[in-house]
């Protein structure tokens, strides 16, 4: 029995690495494998259901850049196969009129930013440098999240390539600068999320004047070099000096035809006057082929979007609707988890702050426990100390209450003491007083005597001279009348007389000196007890001040030198010698 007749399976493949802005894929194709294909492997490897827009883009072997055809193989369109493989370029080759209204899919709309990102950062899009600044601070916001002083740190973005170099050289700015502005917008974008920067980011850069415009170099019939400039909403004929401002405008509606012939490329619009063609001239044909391509793309996509949206679109635009709400949700959801878990964190910090705050605490408590404890310990001892400190304190507190008991009636016996030694001493002063005016009565006397003596002696001088004037006379009378009598006899009398006068000197000073003993032994006798009574008032006094006459008082008892020491020298005198004192004794002398 024959078998089956089974087709040979093909076994020669090639690499294939396609780039896209933020990754590269690797595939092997068969040979007979064509663009279409790759194409649409390329699309569910990345998710991509809004095919339309993107393309594949080559160079050949010529080093031309071109677009892959979908309907041929591979390998017929002049493929430059090396041993690693063909490289192709994904990216977008038509530009929508409205990136907001149109671009529906998240990856989508990744694919266009990360690739309007590069064509503004190469310069091959201009871009004014404030919009650029703008456009950067939300590739960050879409690259890093939200602004975070902690993450952002300064110098940070300085390595980012987010700027193009024309706007860089055209400000005298350095880096940090550039930096401090775009972290000033970066920081006013924080809660959005990444596909919502990206949006922003397109919808800013398709107000620009070359965001979708695939320019060509062409000649007009002057011969003259223009670009032609293929948009979604038309054709844009510029000068080559200036790639911004368009000189004449084809809008597609306005367009009837478009062709070209070999280098030549026809425009054919609507007008009164009929079907006008607009020729232009092209260096080779290939450009007319490619500018066709575009202008055909171009063309269906812009009749396309004036229909009503197919259902594919629709599911689209539902799901990514729904997907959009669904994000929304989990982000609000993951916003309110990370607050919540920011302020768990935050309580968990500040729990762990308080820990170790109530640890610091703790160990300071146990620290004063342990302190308290020693403290104790010795406000312990202290106390033990202070109780016999007290308890010494108590016996002599005791002692000195005695002390001062037996000091008061020492005190008082010393006070009444006192009062009777001042009433001794009153006596004494008042003895003293007494003595003193008899000293001075006696003085007075003595005096009188001394006078009485003075006029006696007189009286006596006198009667002498009148006894001897009368005993010259009777003697000169018994001479004459009885001359045997004696001379001596007169003479006789004469110490008679004297004798009898010193007798009575001599009874008179006995007397006197009778009396001044007896006024001696009381002196003596009184200045015995001043003595005692200043010995007791002297003990009394200890501890007080003397006054001058004190001193001056104890001074002269010291050496001896009183009235009463000069009373005794004349005591131990003559009797003479005390009558020469007495006779020479003044009366205030006597009373000192």
């Amino acid at each position: 029995m024959m078998t089956p007749f089974r087709r040979k399976k093909s076994n020669k493949e090639f690499p294939v690495k396609v780039c896209t802005y933020d990754s590269e894929l690797e595939f092997h194709l068969e040979h007979r494998a064509t663009g279409g294909y790759l194409f649409d492997l390329i699309c569910r490897t990345i998710g991509l259901r809004e095919t339309w827009y993107f393309g594949l883009r080559y160079v050949d072997k010529k080093g031309y850049k071109s677009w892959l055809k979908m309907d041929k193989k591979v390998l017929d369109q002049h493929i430059n196969l090396t041993a690693e493989g063909c490289v192709f370029m994904f990216m977008a080759k038509f530009f929508p009129e409205n990136v907001a209204d149109e671009l529906v899919q998240e990856v989508t709309q990744h694919m266009f930013f990360l690739q309007i990102k590069e064509a503004i950062l190469s310069m091959e899009v201009y871009c004014p440098p404030e919009a650029s600044v703008l456009l950067a601070s939300y590739a960050v916001q879409a690259k890093y999240g939200d602004y975070d002083e902690a993450v952002c740190k300064p110098g940070m973005l300085i390595s980012e390539n987010l700027l193009p170099q024309r706007v860089i050289d055209q400000y005298q700015m350095t880096p940090q600068m550039w930096e401090e502005r775009i972290e000033t917008w970066y920081a006013d974008h924080r809660g959005m999320s990444r596909d919502e920067a990206e949006m922003e980011y397109l919808k800013i850069a398709q107000d620009l004047d070359m965001f979708g415009v695939n320019y060509f170099l062409i000649t007009n019939k002057k011969n003259t070099a223009v670009y032609v400039g293929v948009t979604a909403l038309g054709l844009n004929i510029y000068s080559k000096e200036n790639k911004l401002t368009p000189m004449t405008t084809f809008p597609w509606n306005e367009i009837r035809n478009i062709s070209f012939d070999g280098k030549k490329f026809f425009v054919k619009t609507n007008e009164e006057k009929g079907n006008v063609a607009t020729t232009f001239y092209s260096e080779k044909a290939r450009n007319n082929k490619e500018l066709l391509d575009l202008c055909v793309g171009n063309h269906e996509l812009y009749m396309k979007r004036r229909k009503p949206d197919t259902m594919e679109i629709q599911q689209m635009k539902a799901q990514a609707k729904e997907e959009r709400q669904r994000r929304h949700i989990e982000r609000n959801k993951l916003a309110r988890e990370k607050q919540l878990r920011e302020e768990a964190e935050q309580e968990r910090a500040n729990m762990e702050k308080r820990l170790m705050q109530l640890q610091e605490e703790m160990a300071a408590a146990n620290e004063a426990l342990r302190r308290s404890e020693e403290a104790a310990e010795l406000l312990a001892e202290k106390n033990r100390l202070a109780e016999e400190e007290a308890l010494l304190l108590s016996h002599k507190a005791l002692e000195v209450e005695q002390e001062i008991s037996r000091m008061r009636m020492t005190a008082r016996k010393t006070e009444e003491e006192k009062i009777y030694l001042e009433r001794k001493t009153q006596e004494a002063e008042l003895l003293t007083a007494q003595m003193i005016e008899e000293s001075r009565k006696r003085v007075m006397e003595t005096e009188k005597l001394k006078n009485e003596l003075i006029h006696a002696r007189v009286a006596e001088k006198e009667a002498k001279e009148k006894l001897l004037n009368f005993l010259s006379r009777t003697s000169t009378e018994s001479i004459f009348i009885t001359p045997s009598s004696s001379p001596e006899t007169p003479v006789l009398e004469s110490n008679t007389y004297d004798l009898l006068a010193d007798g009575d000197m001599d009874q008179l000073s006995l007397e006197i000196e009778k009396e001044r003993v007896e006024y001696l032994t009381k002196s003596k006798q009184v200045q015995n007890q001043l003595k005692e009574l200043r010995s007791e008032i002297e003990q009394l006094k200890i501890g007080e001040k003397q006054s001058p006459l004190d001193k001056i008082s104890a001074q002269q008892t010291r050496l001896g030198e009183n009235k009463y020491s000069t009373l005794k020298k004349l005591k131990s005198g003559s009797t003479k010698a005390r009558v020469a004192f007495f006779e020479e004794l003044e009366p205030e002398e006597s009373i000192a």
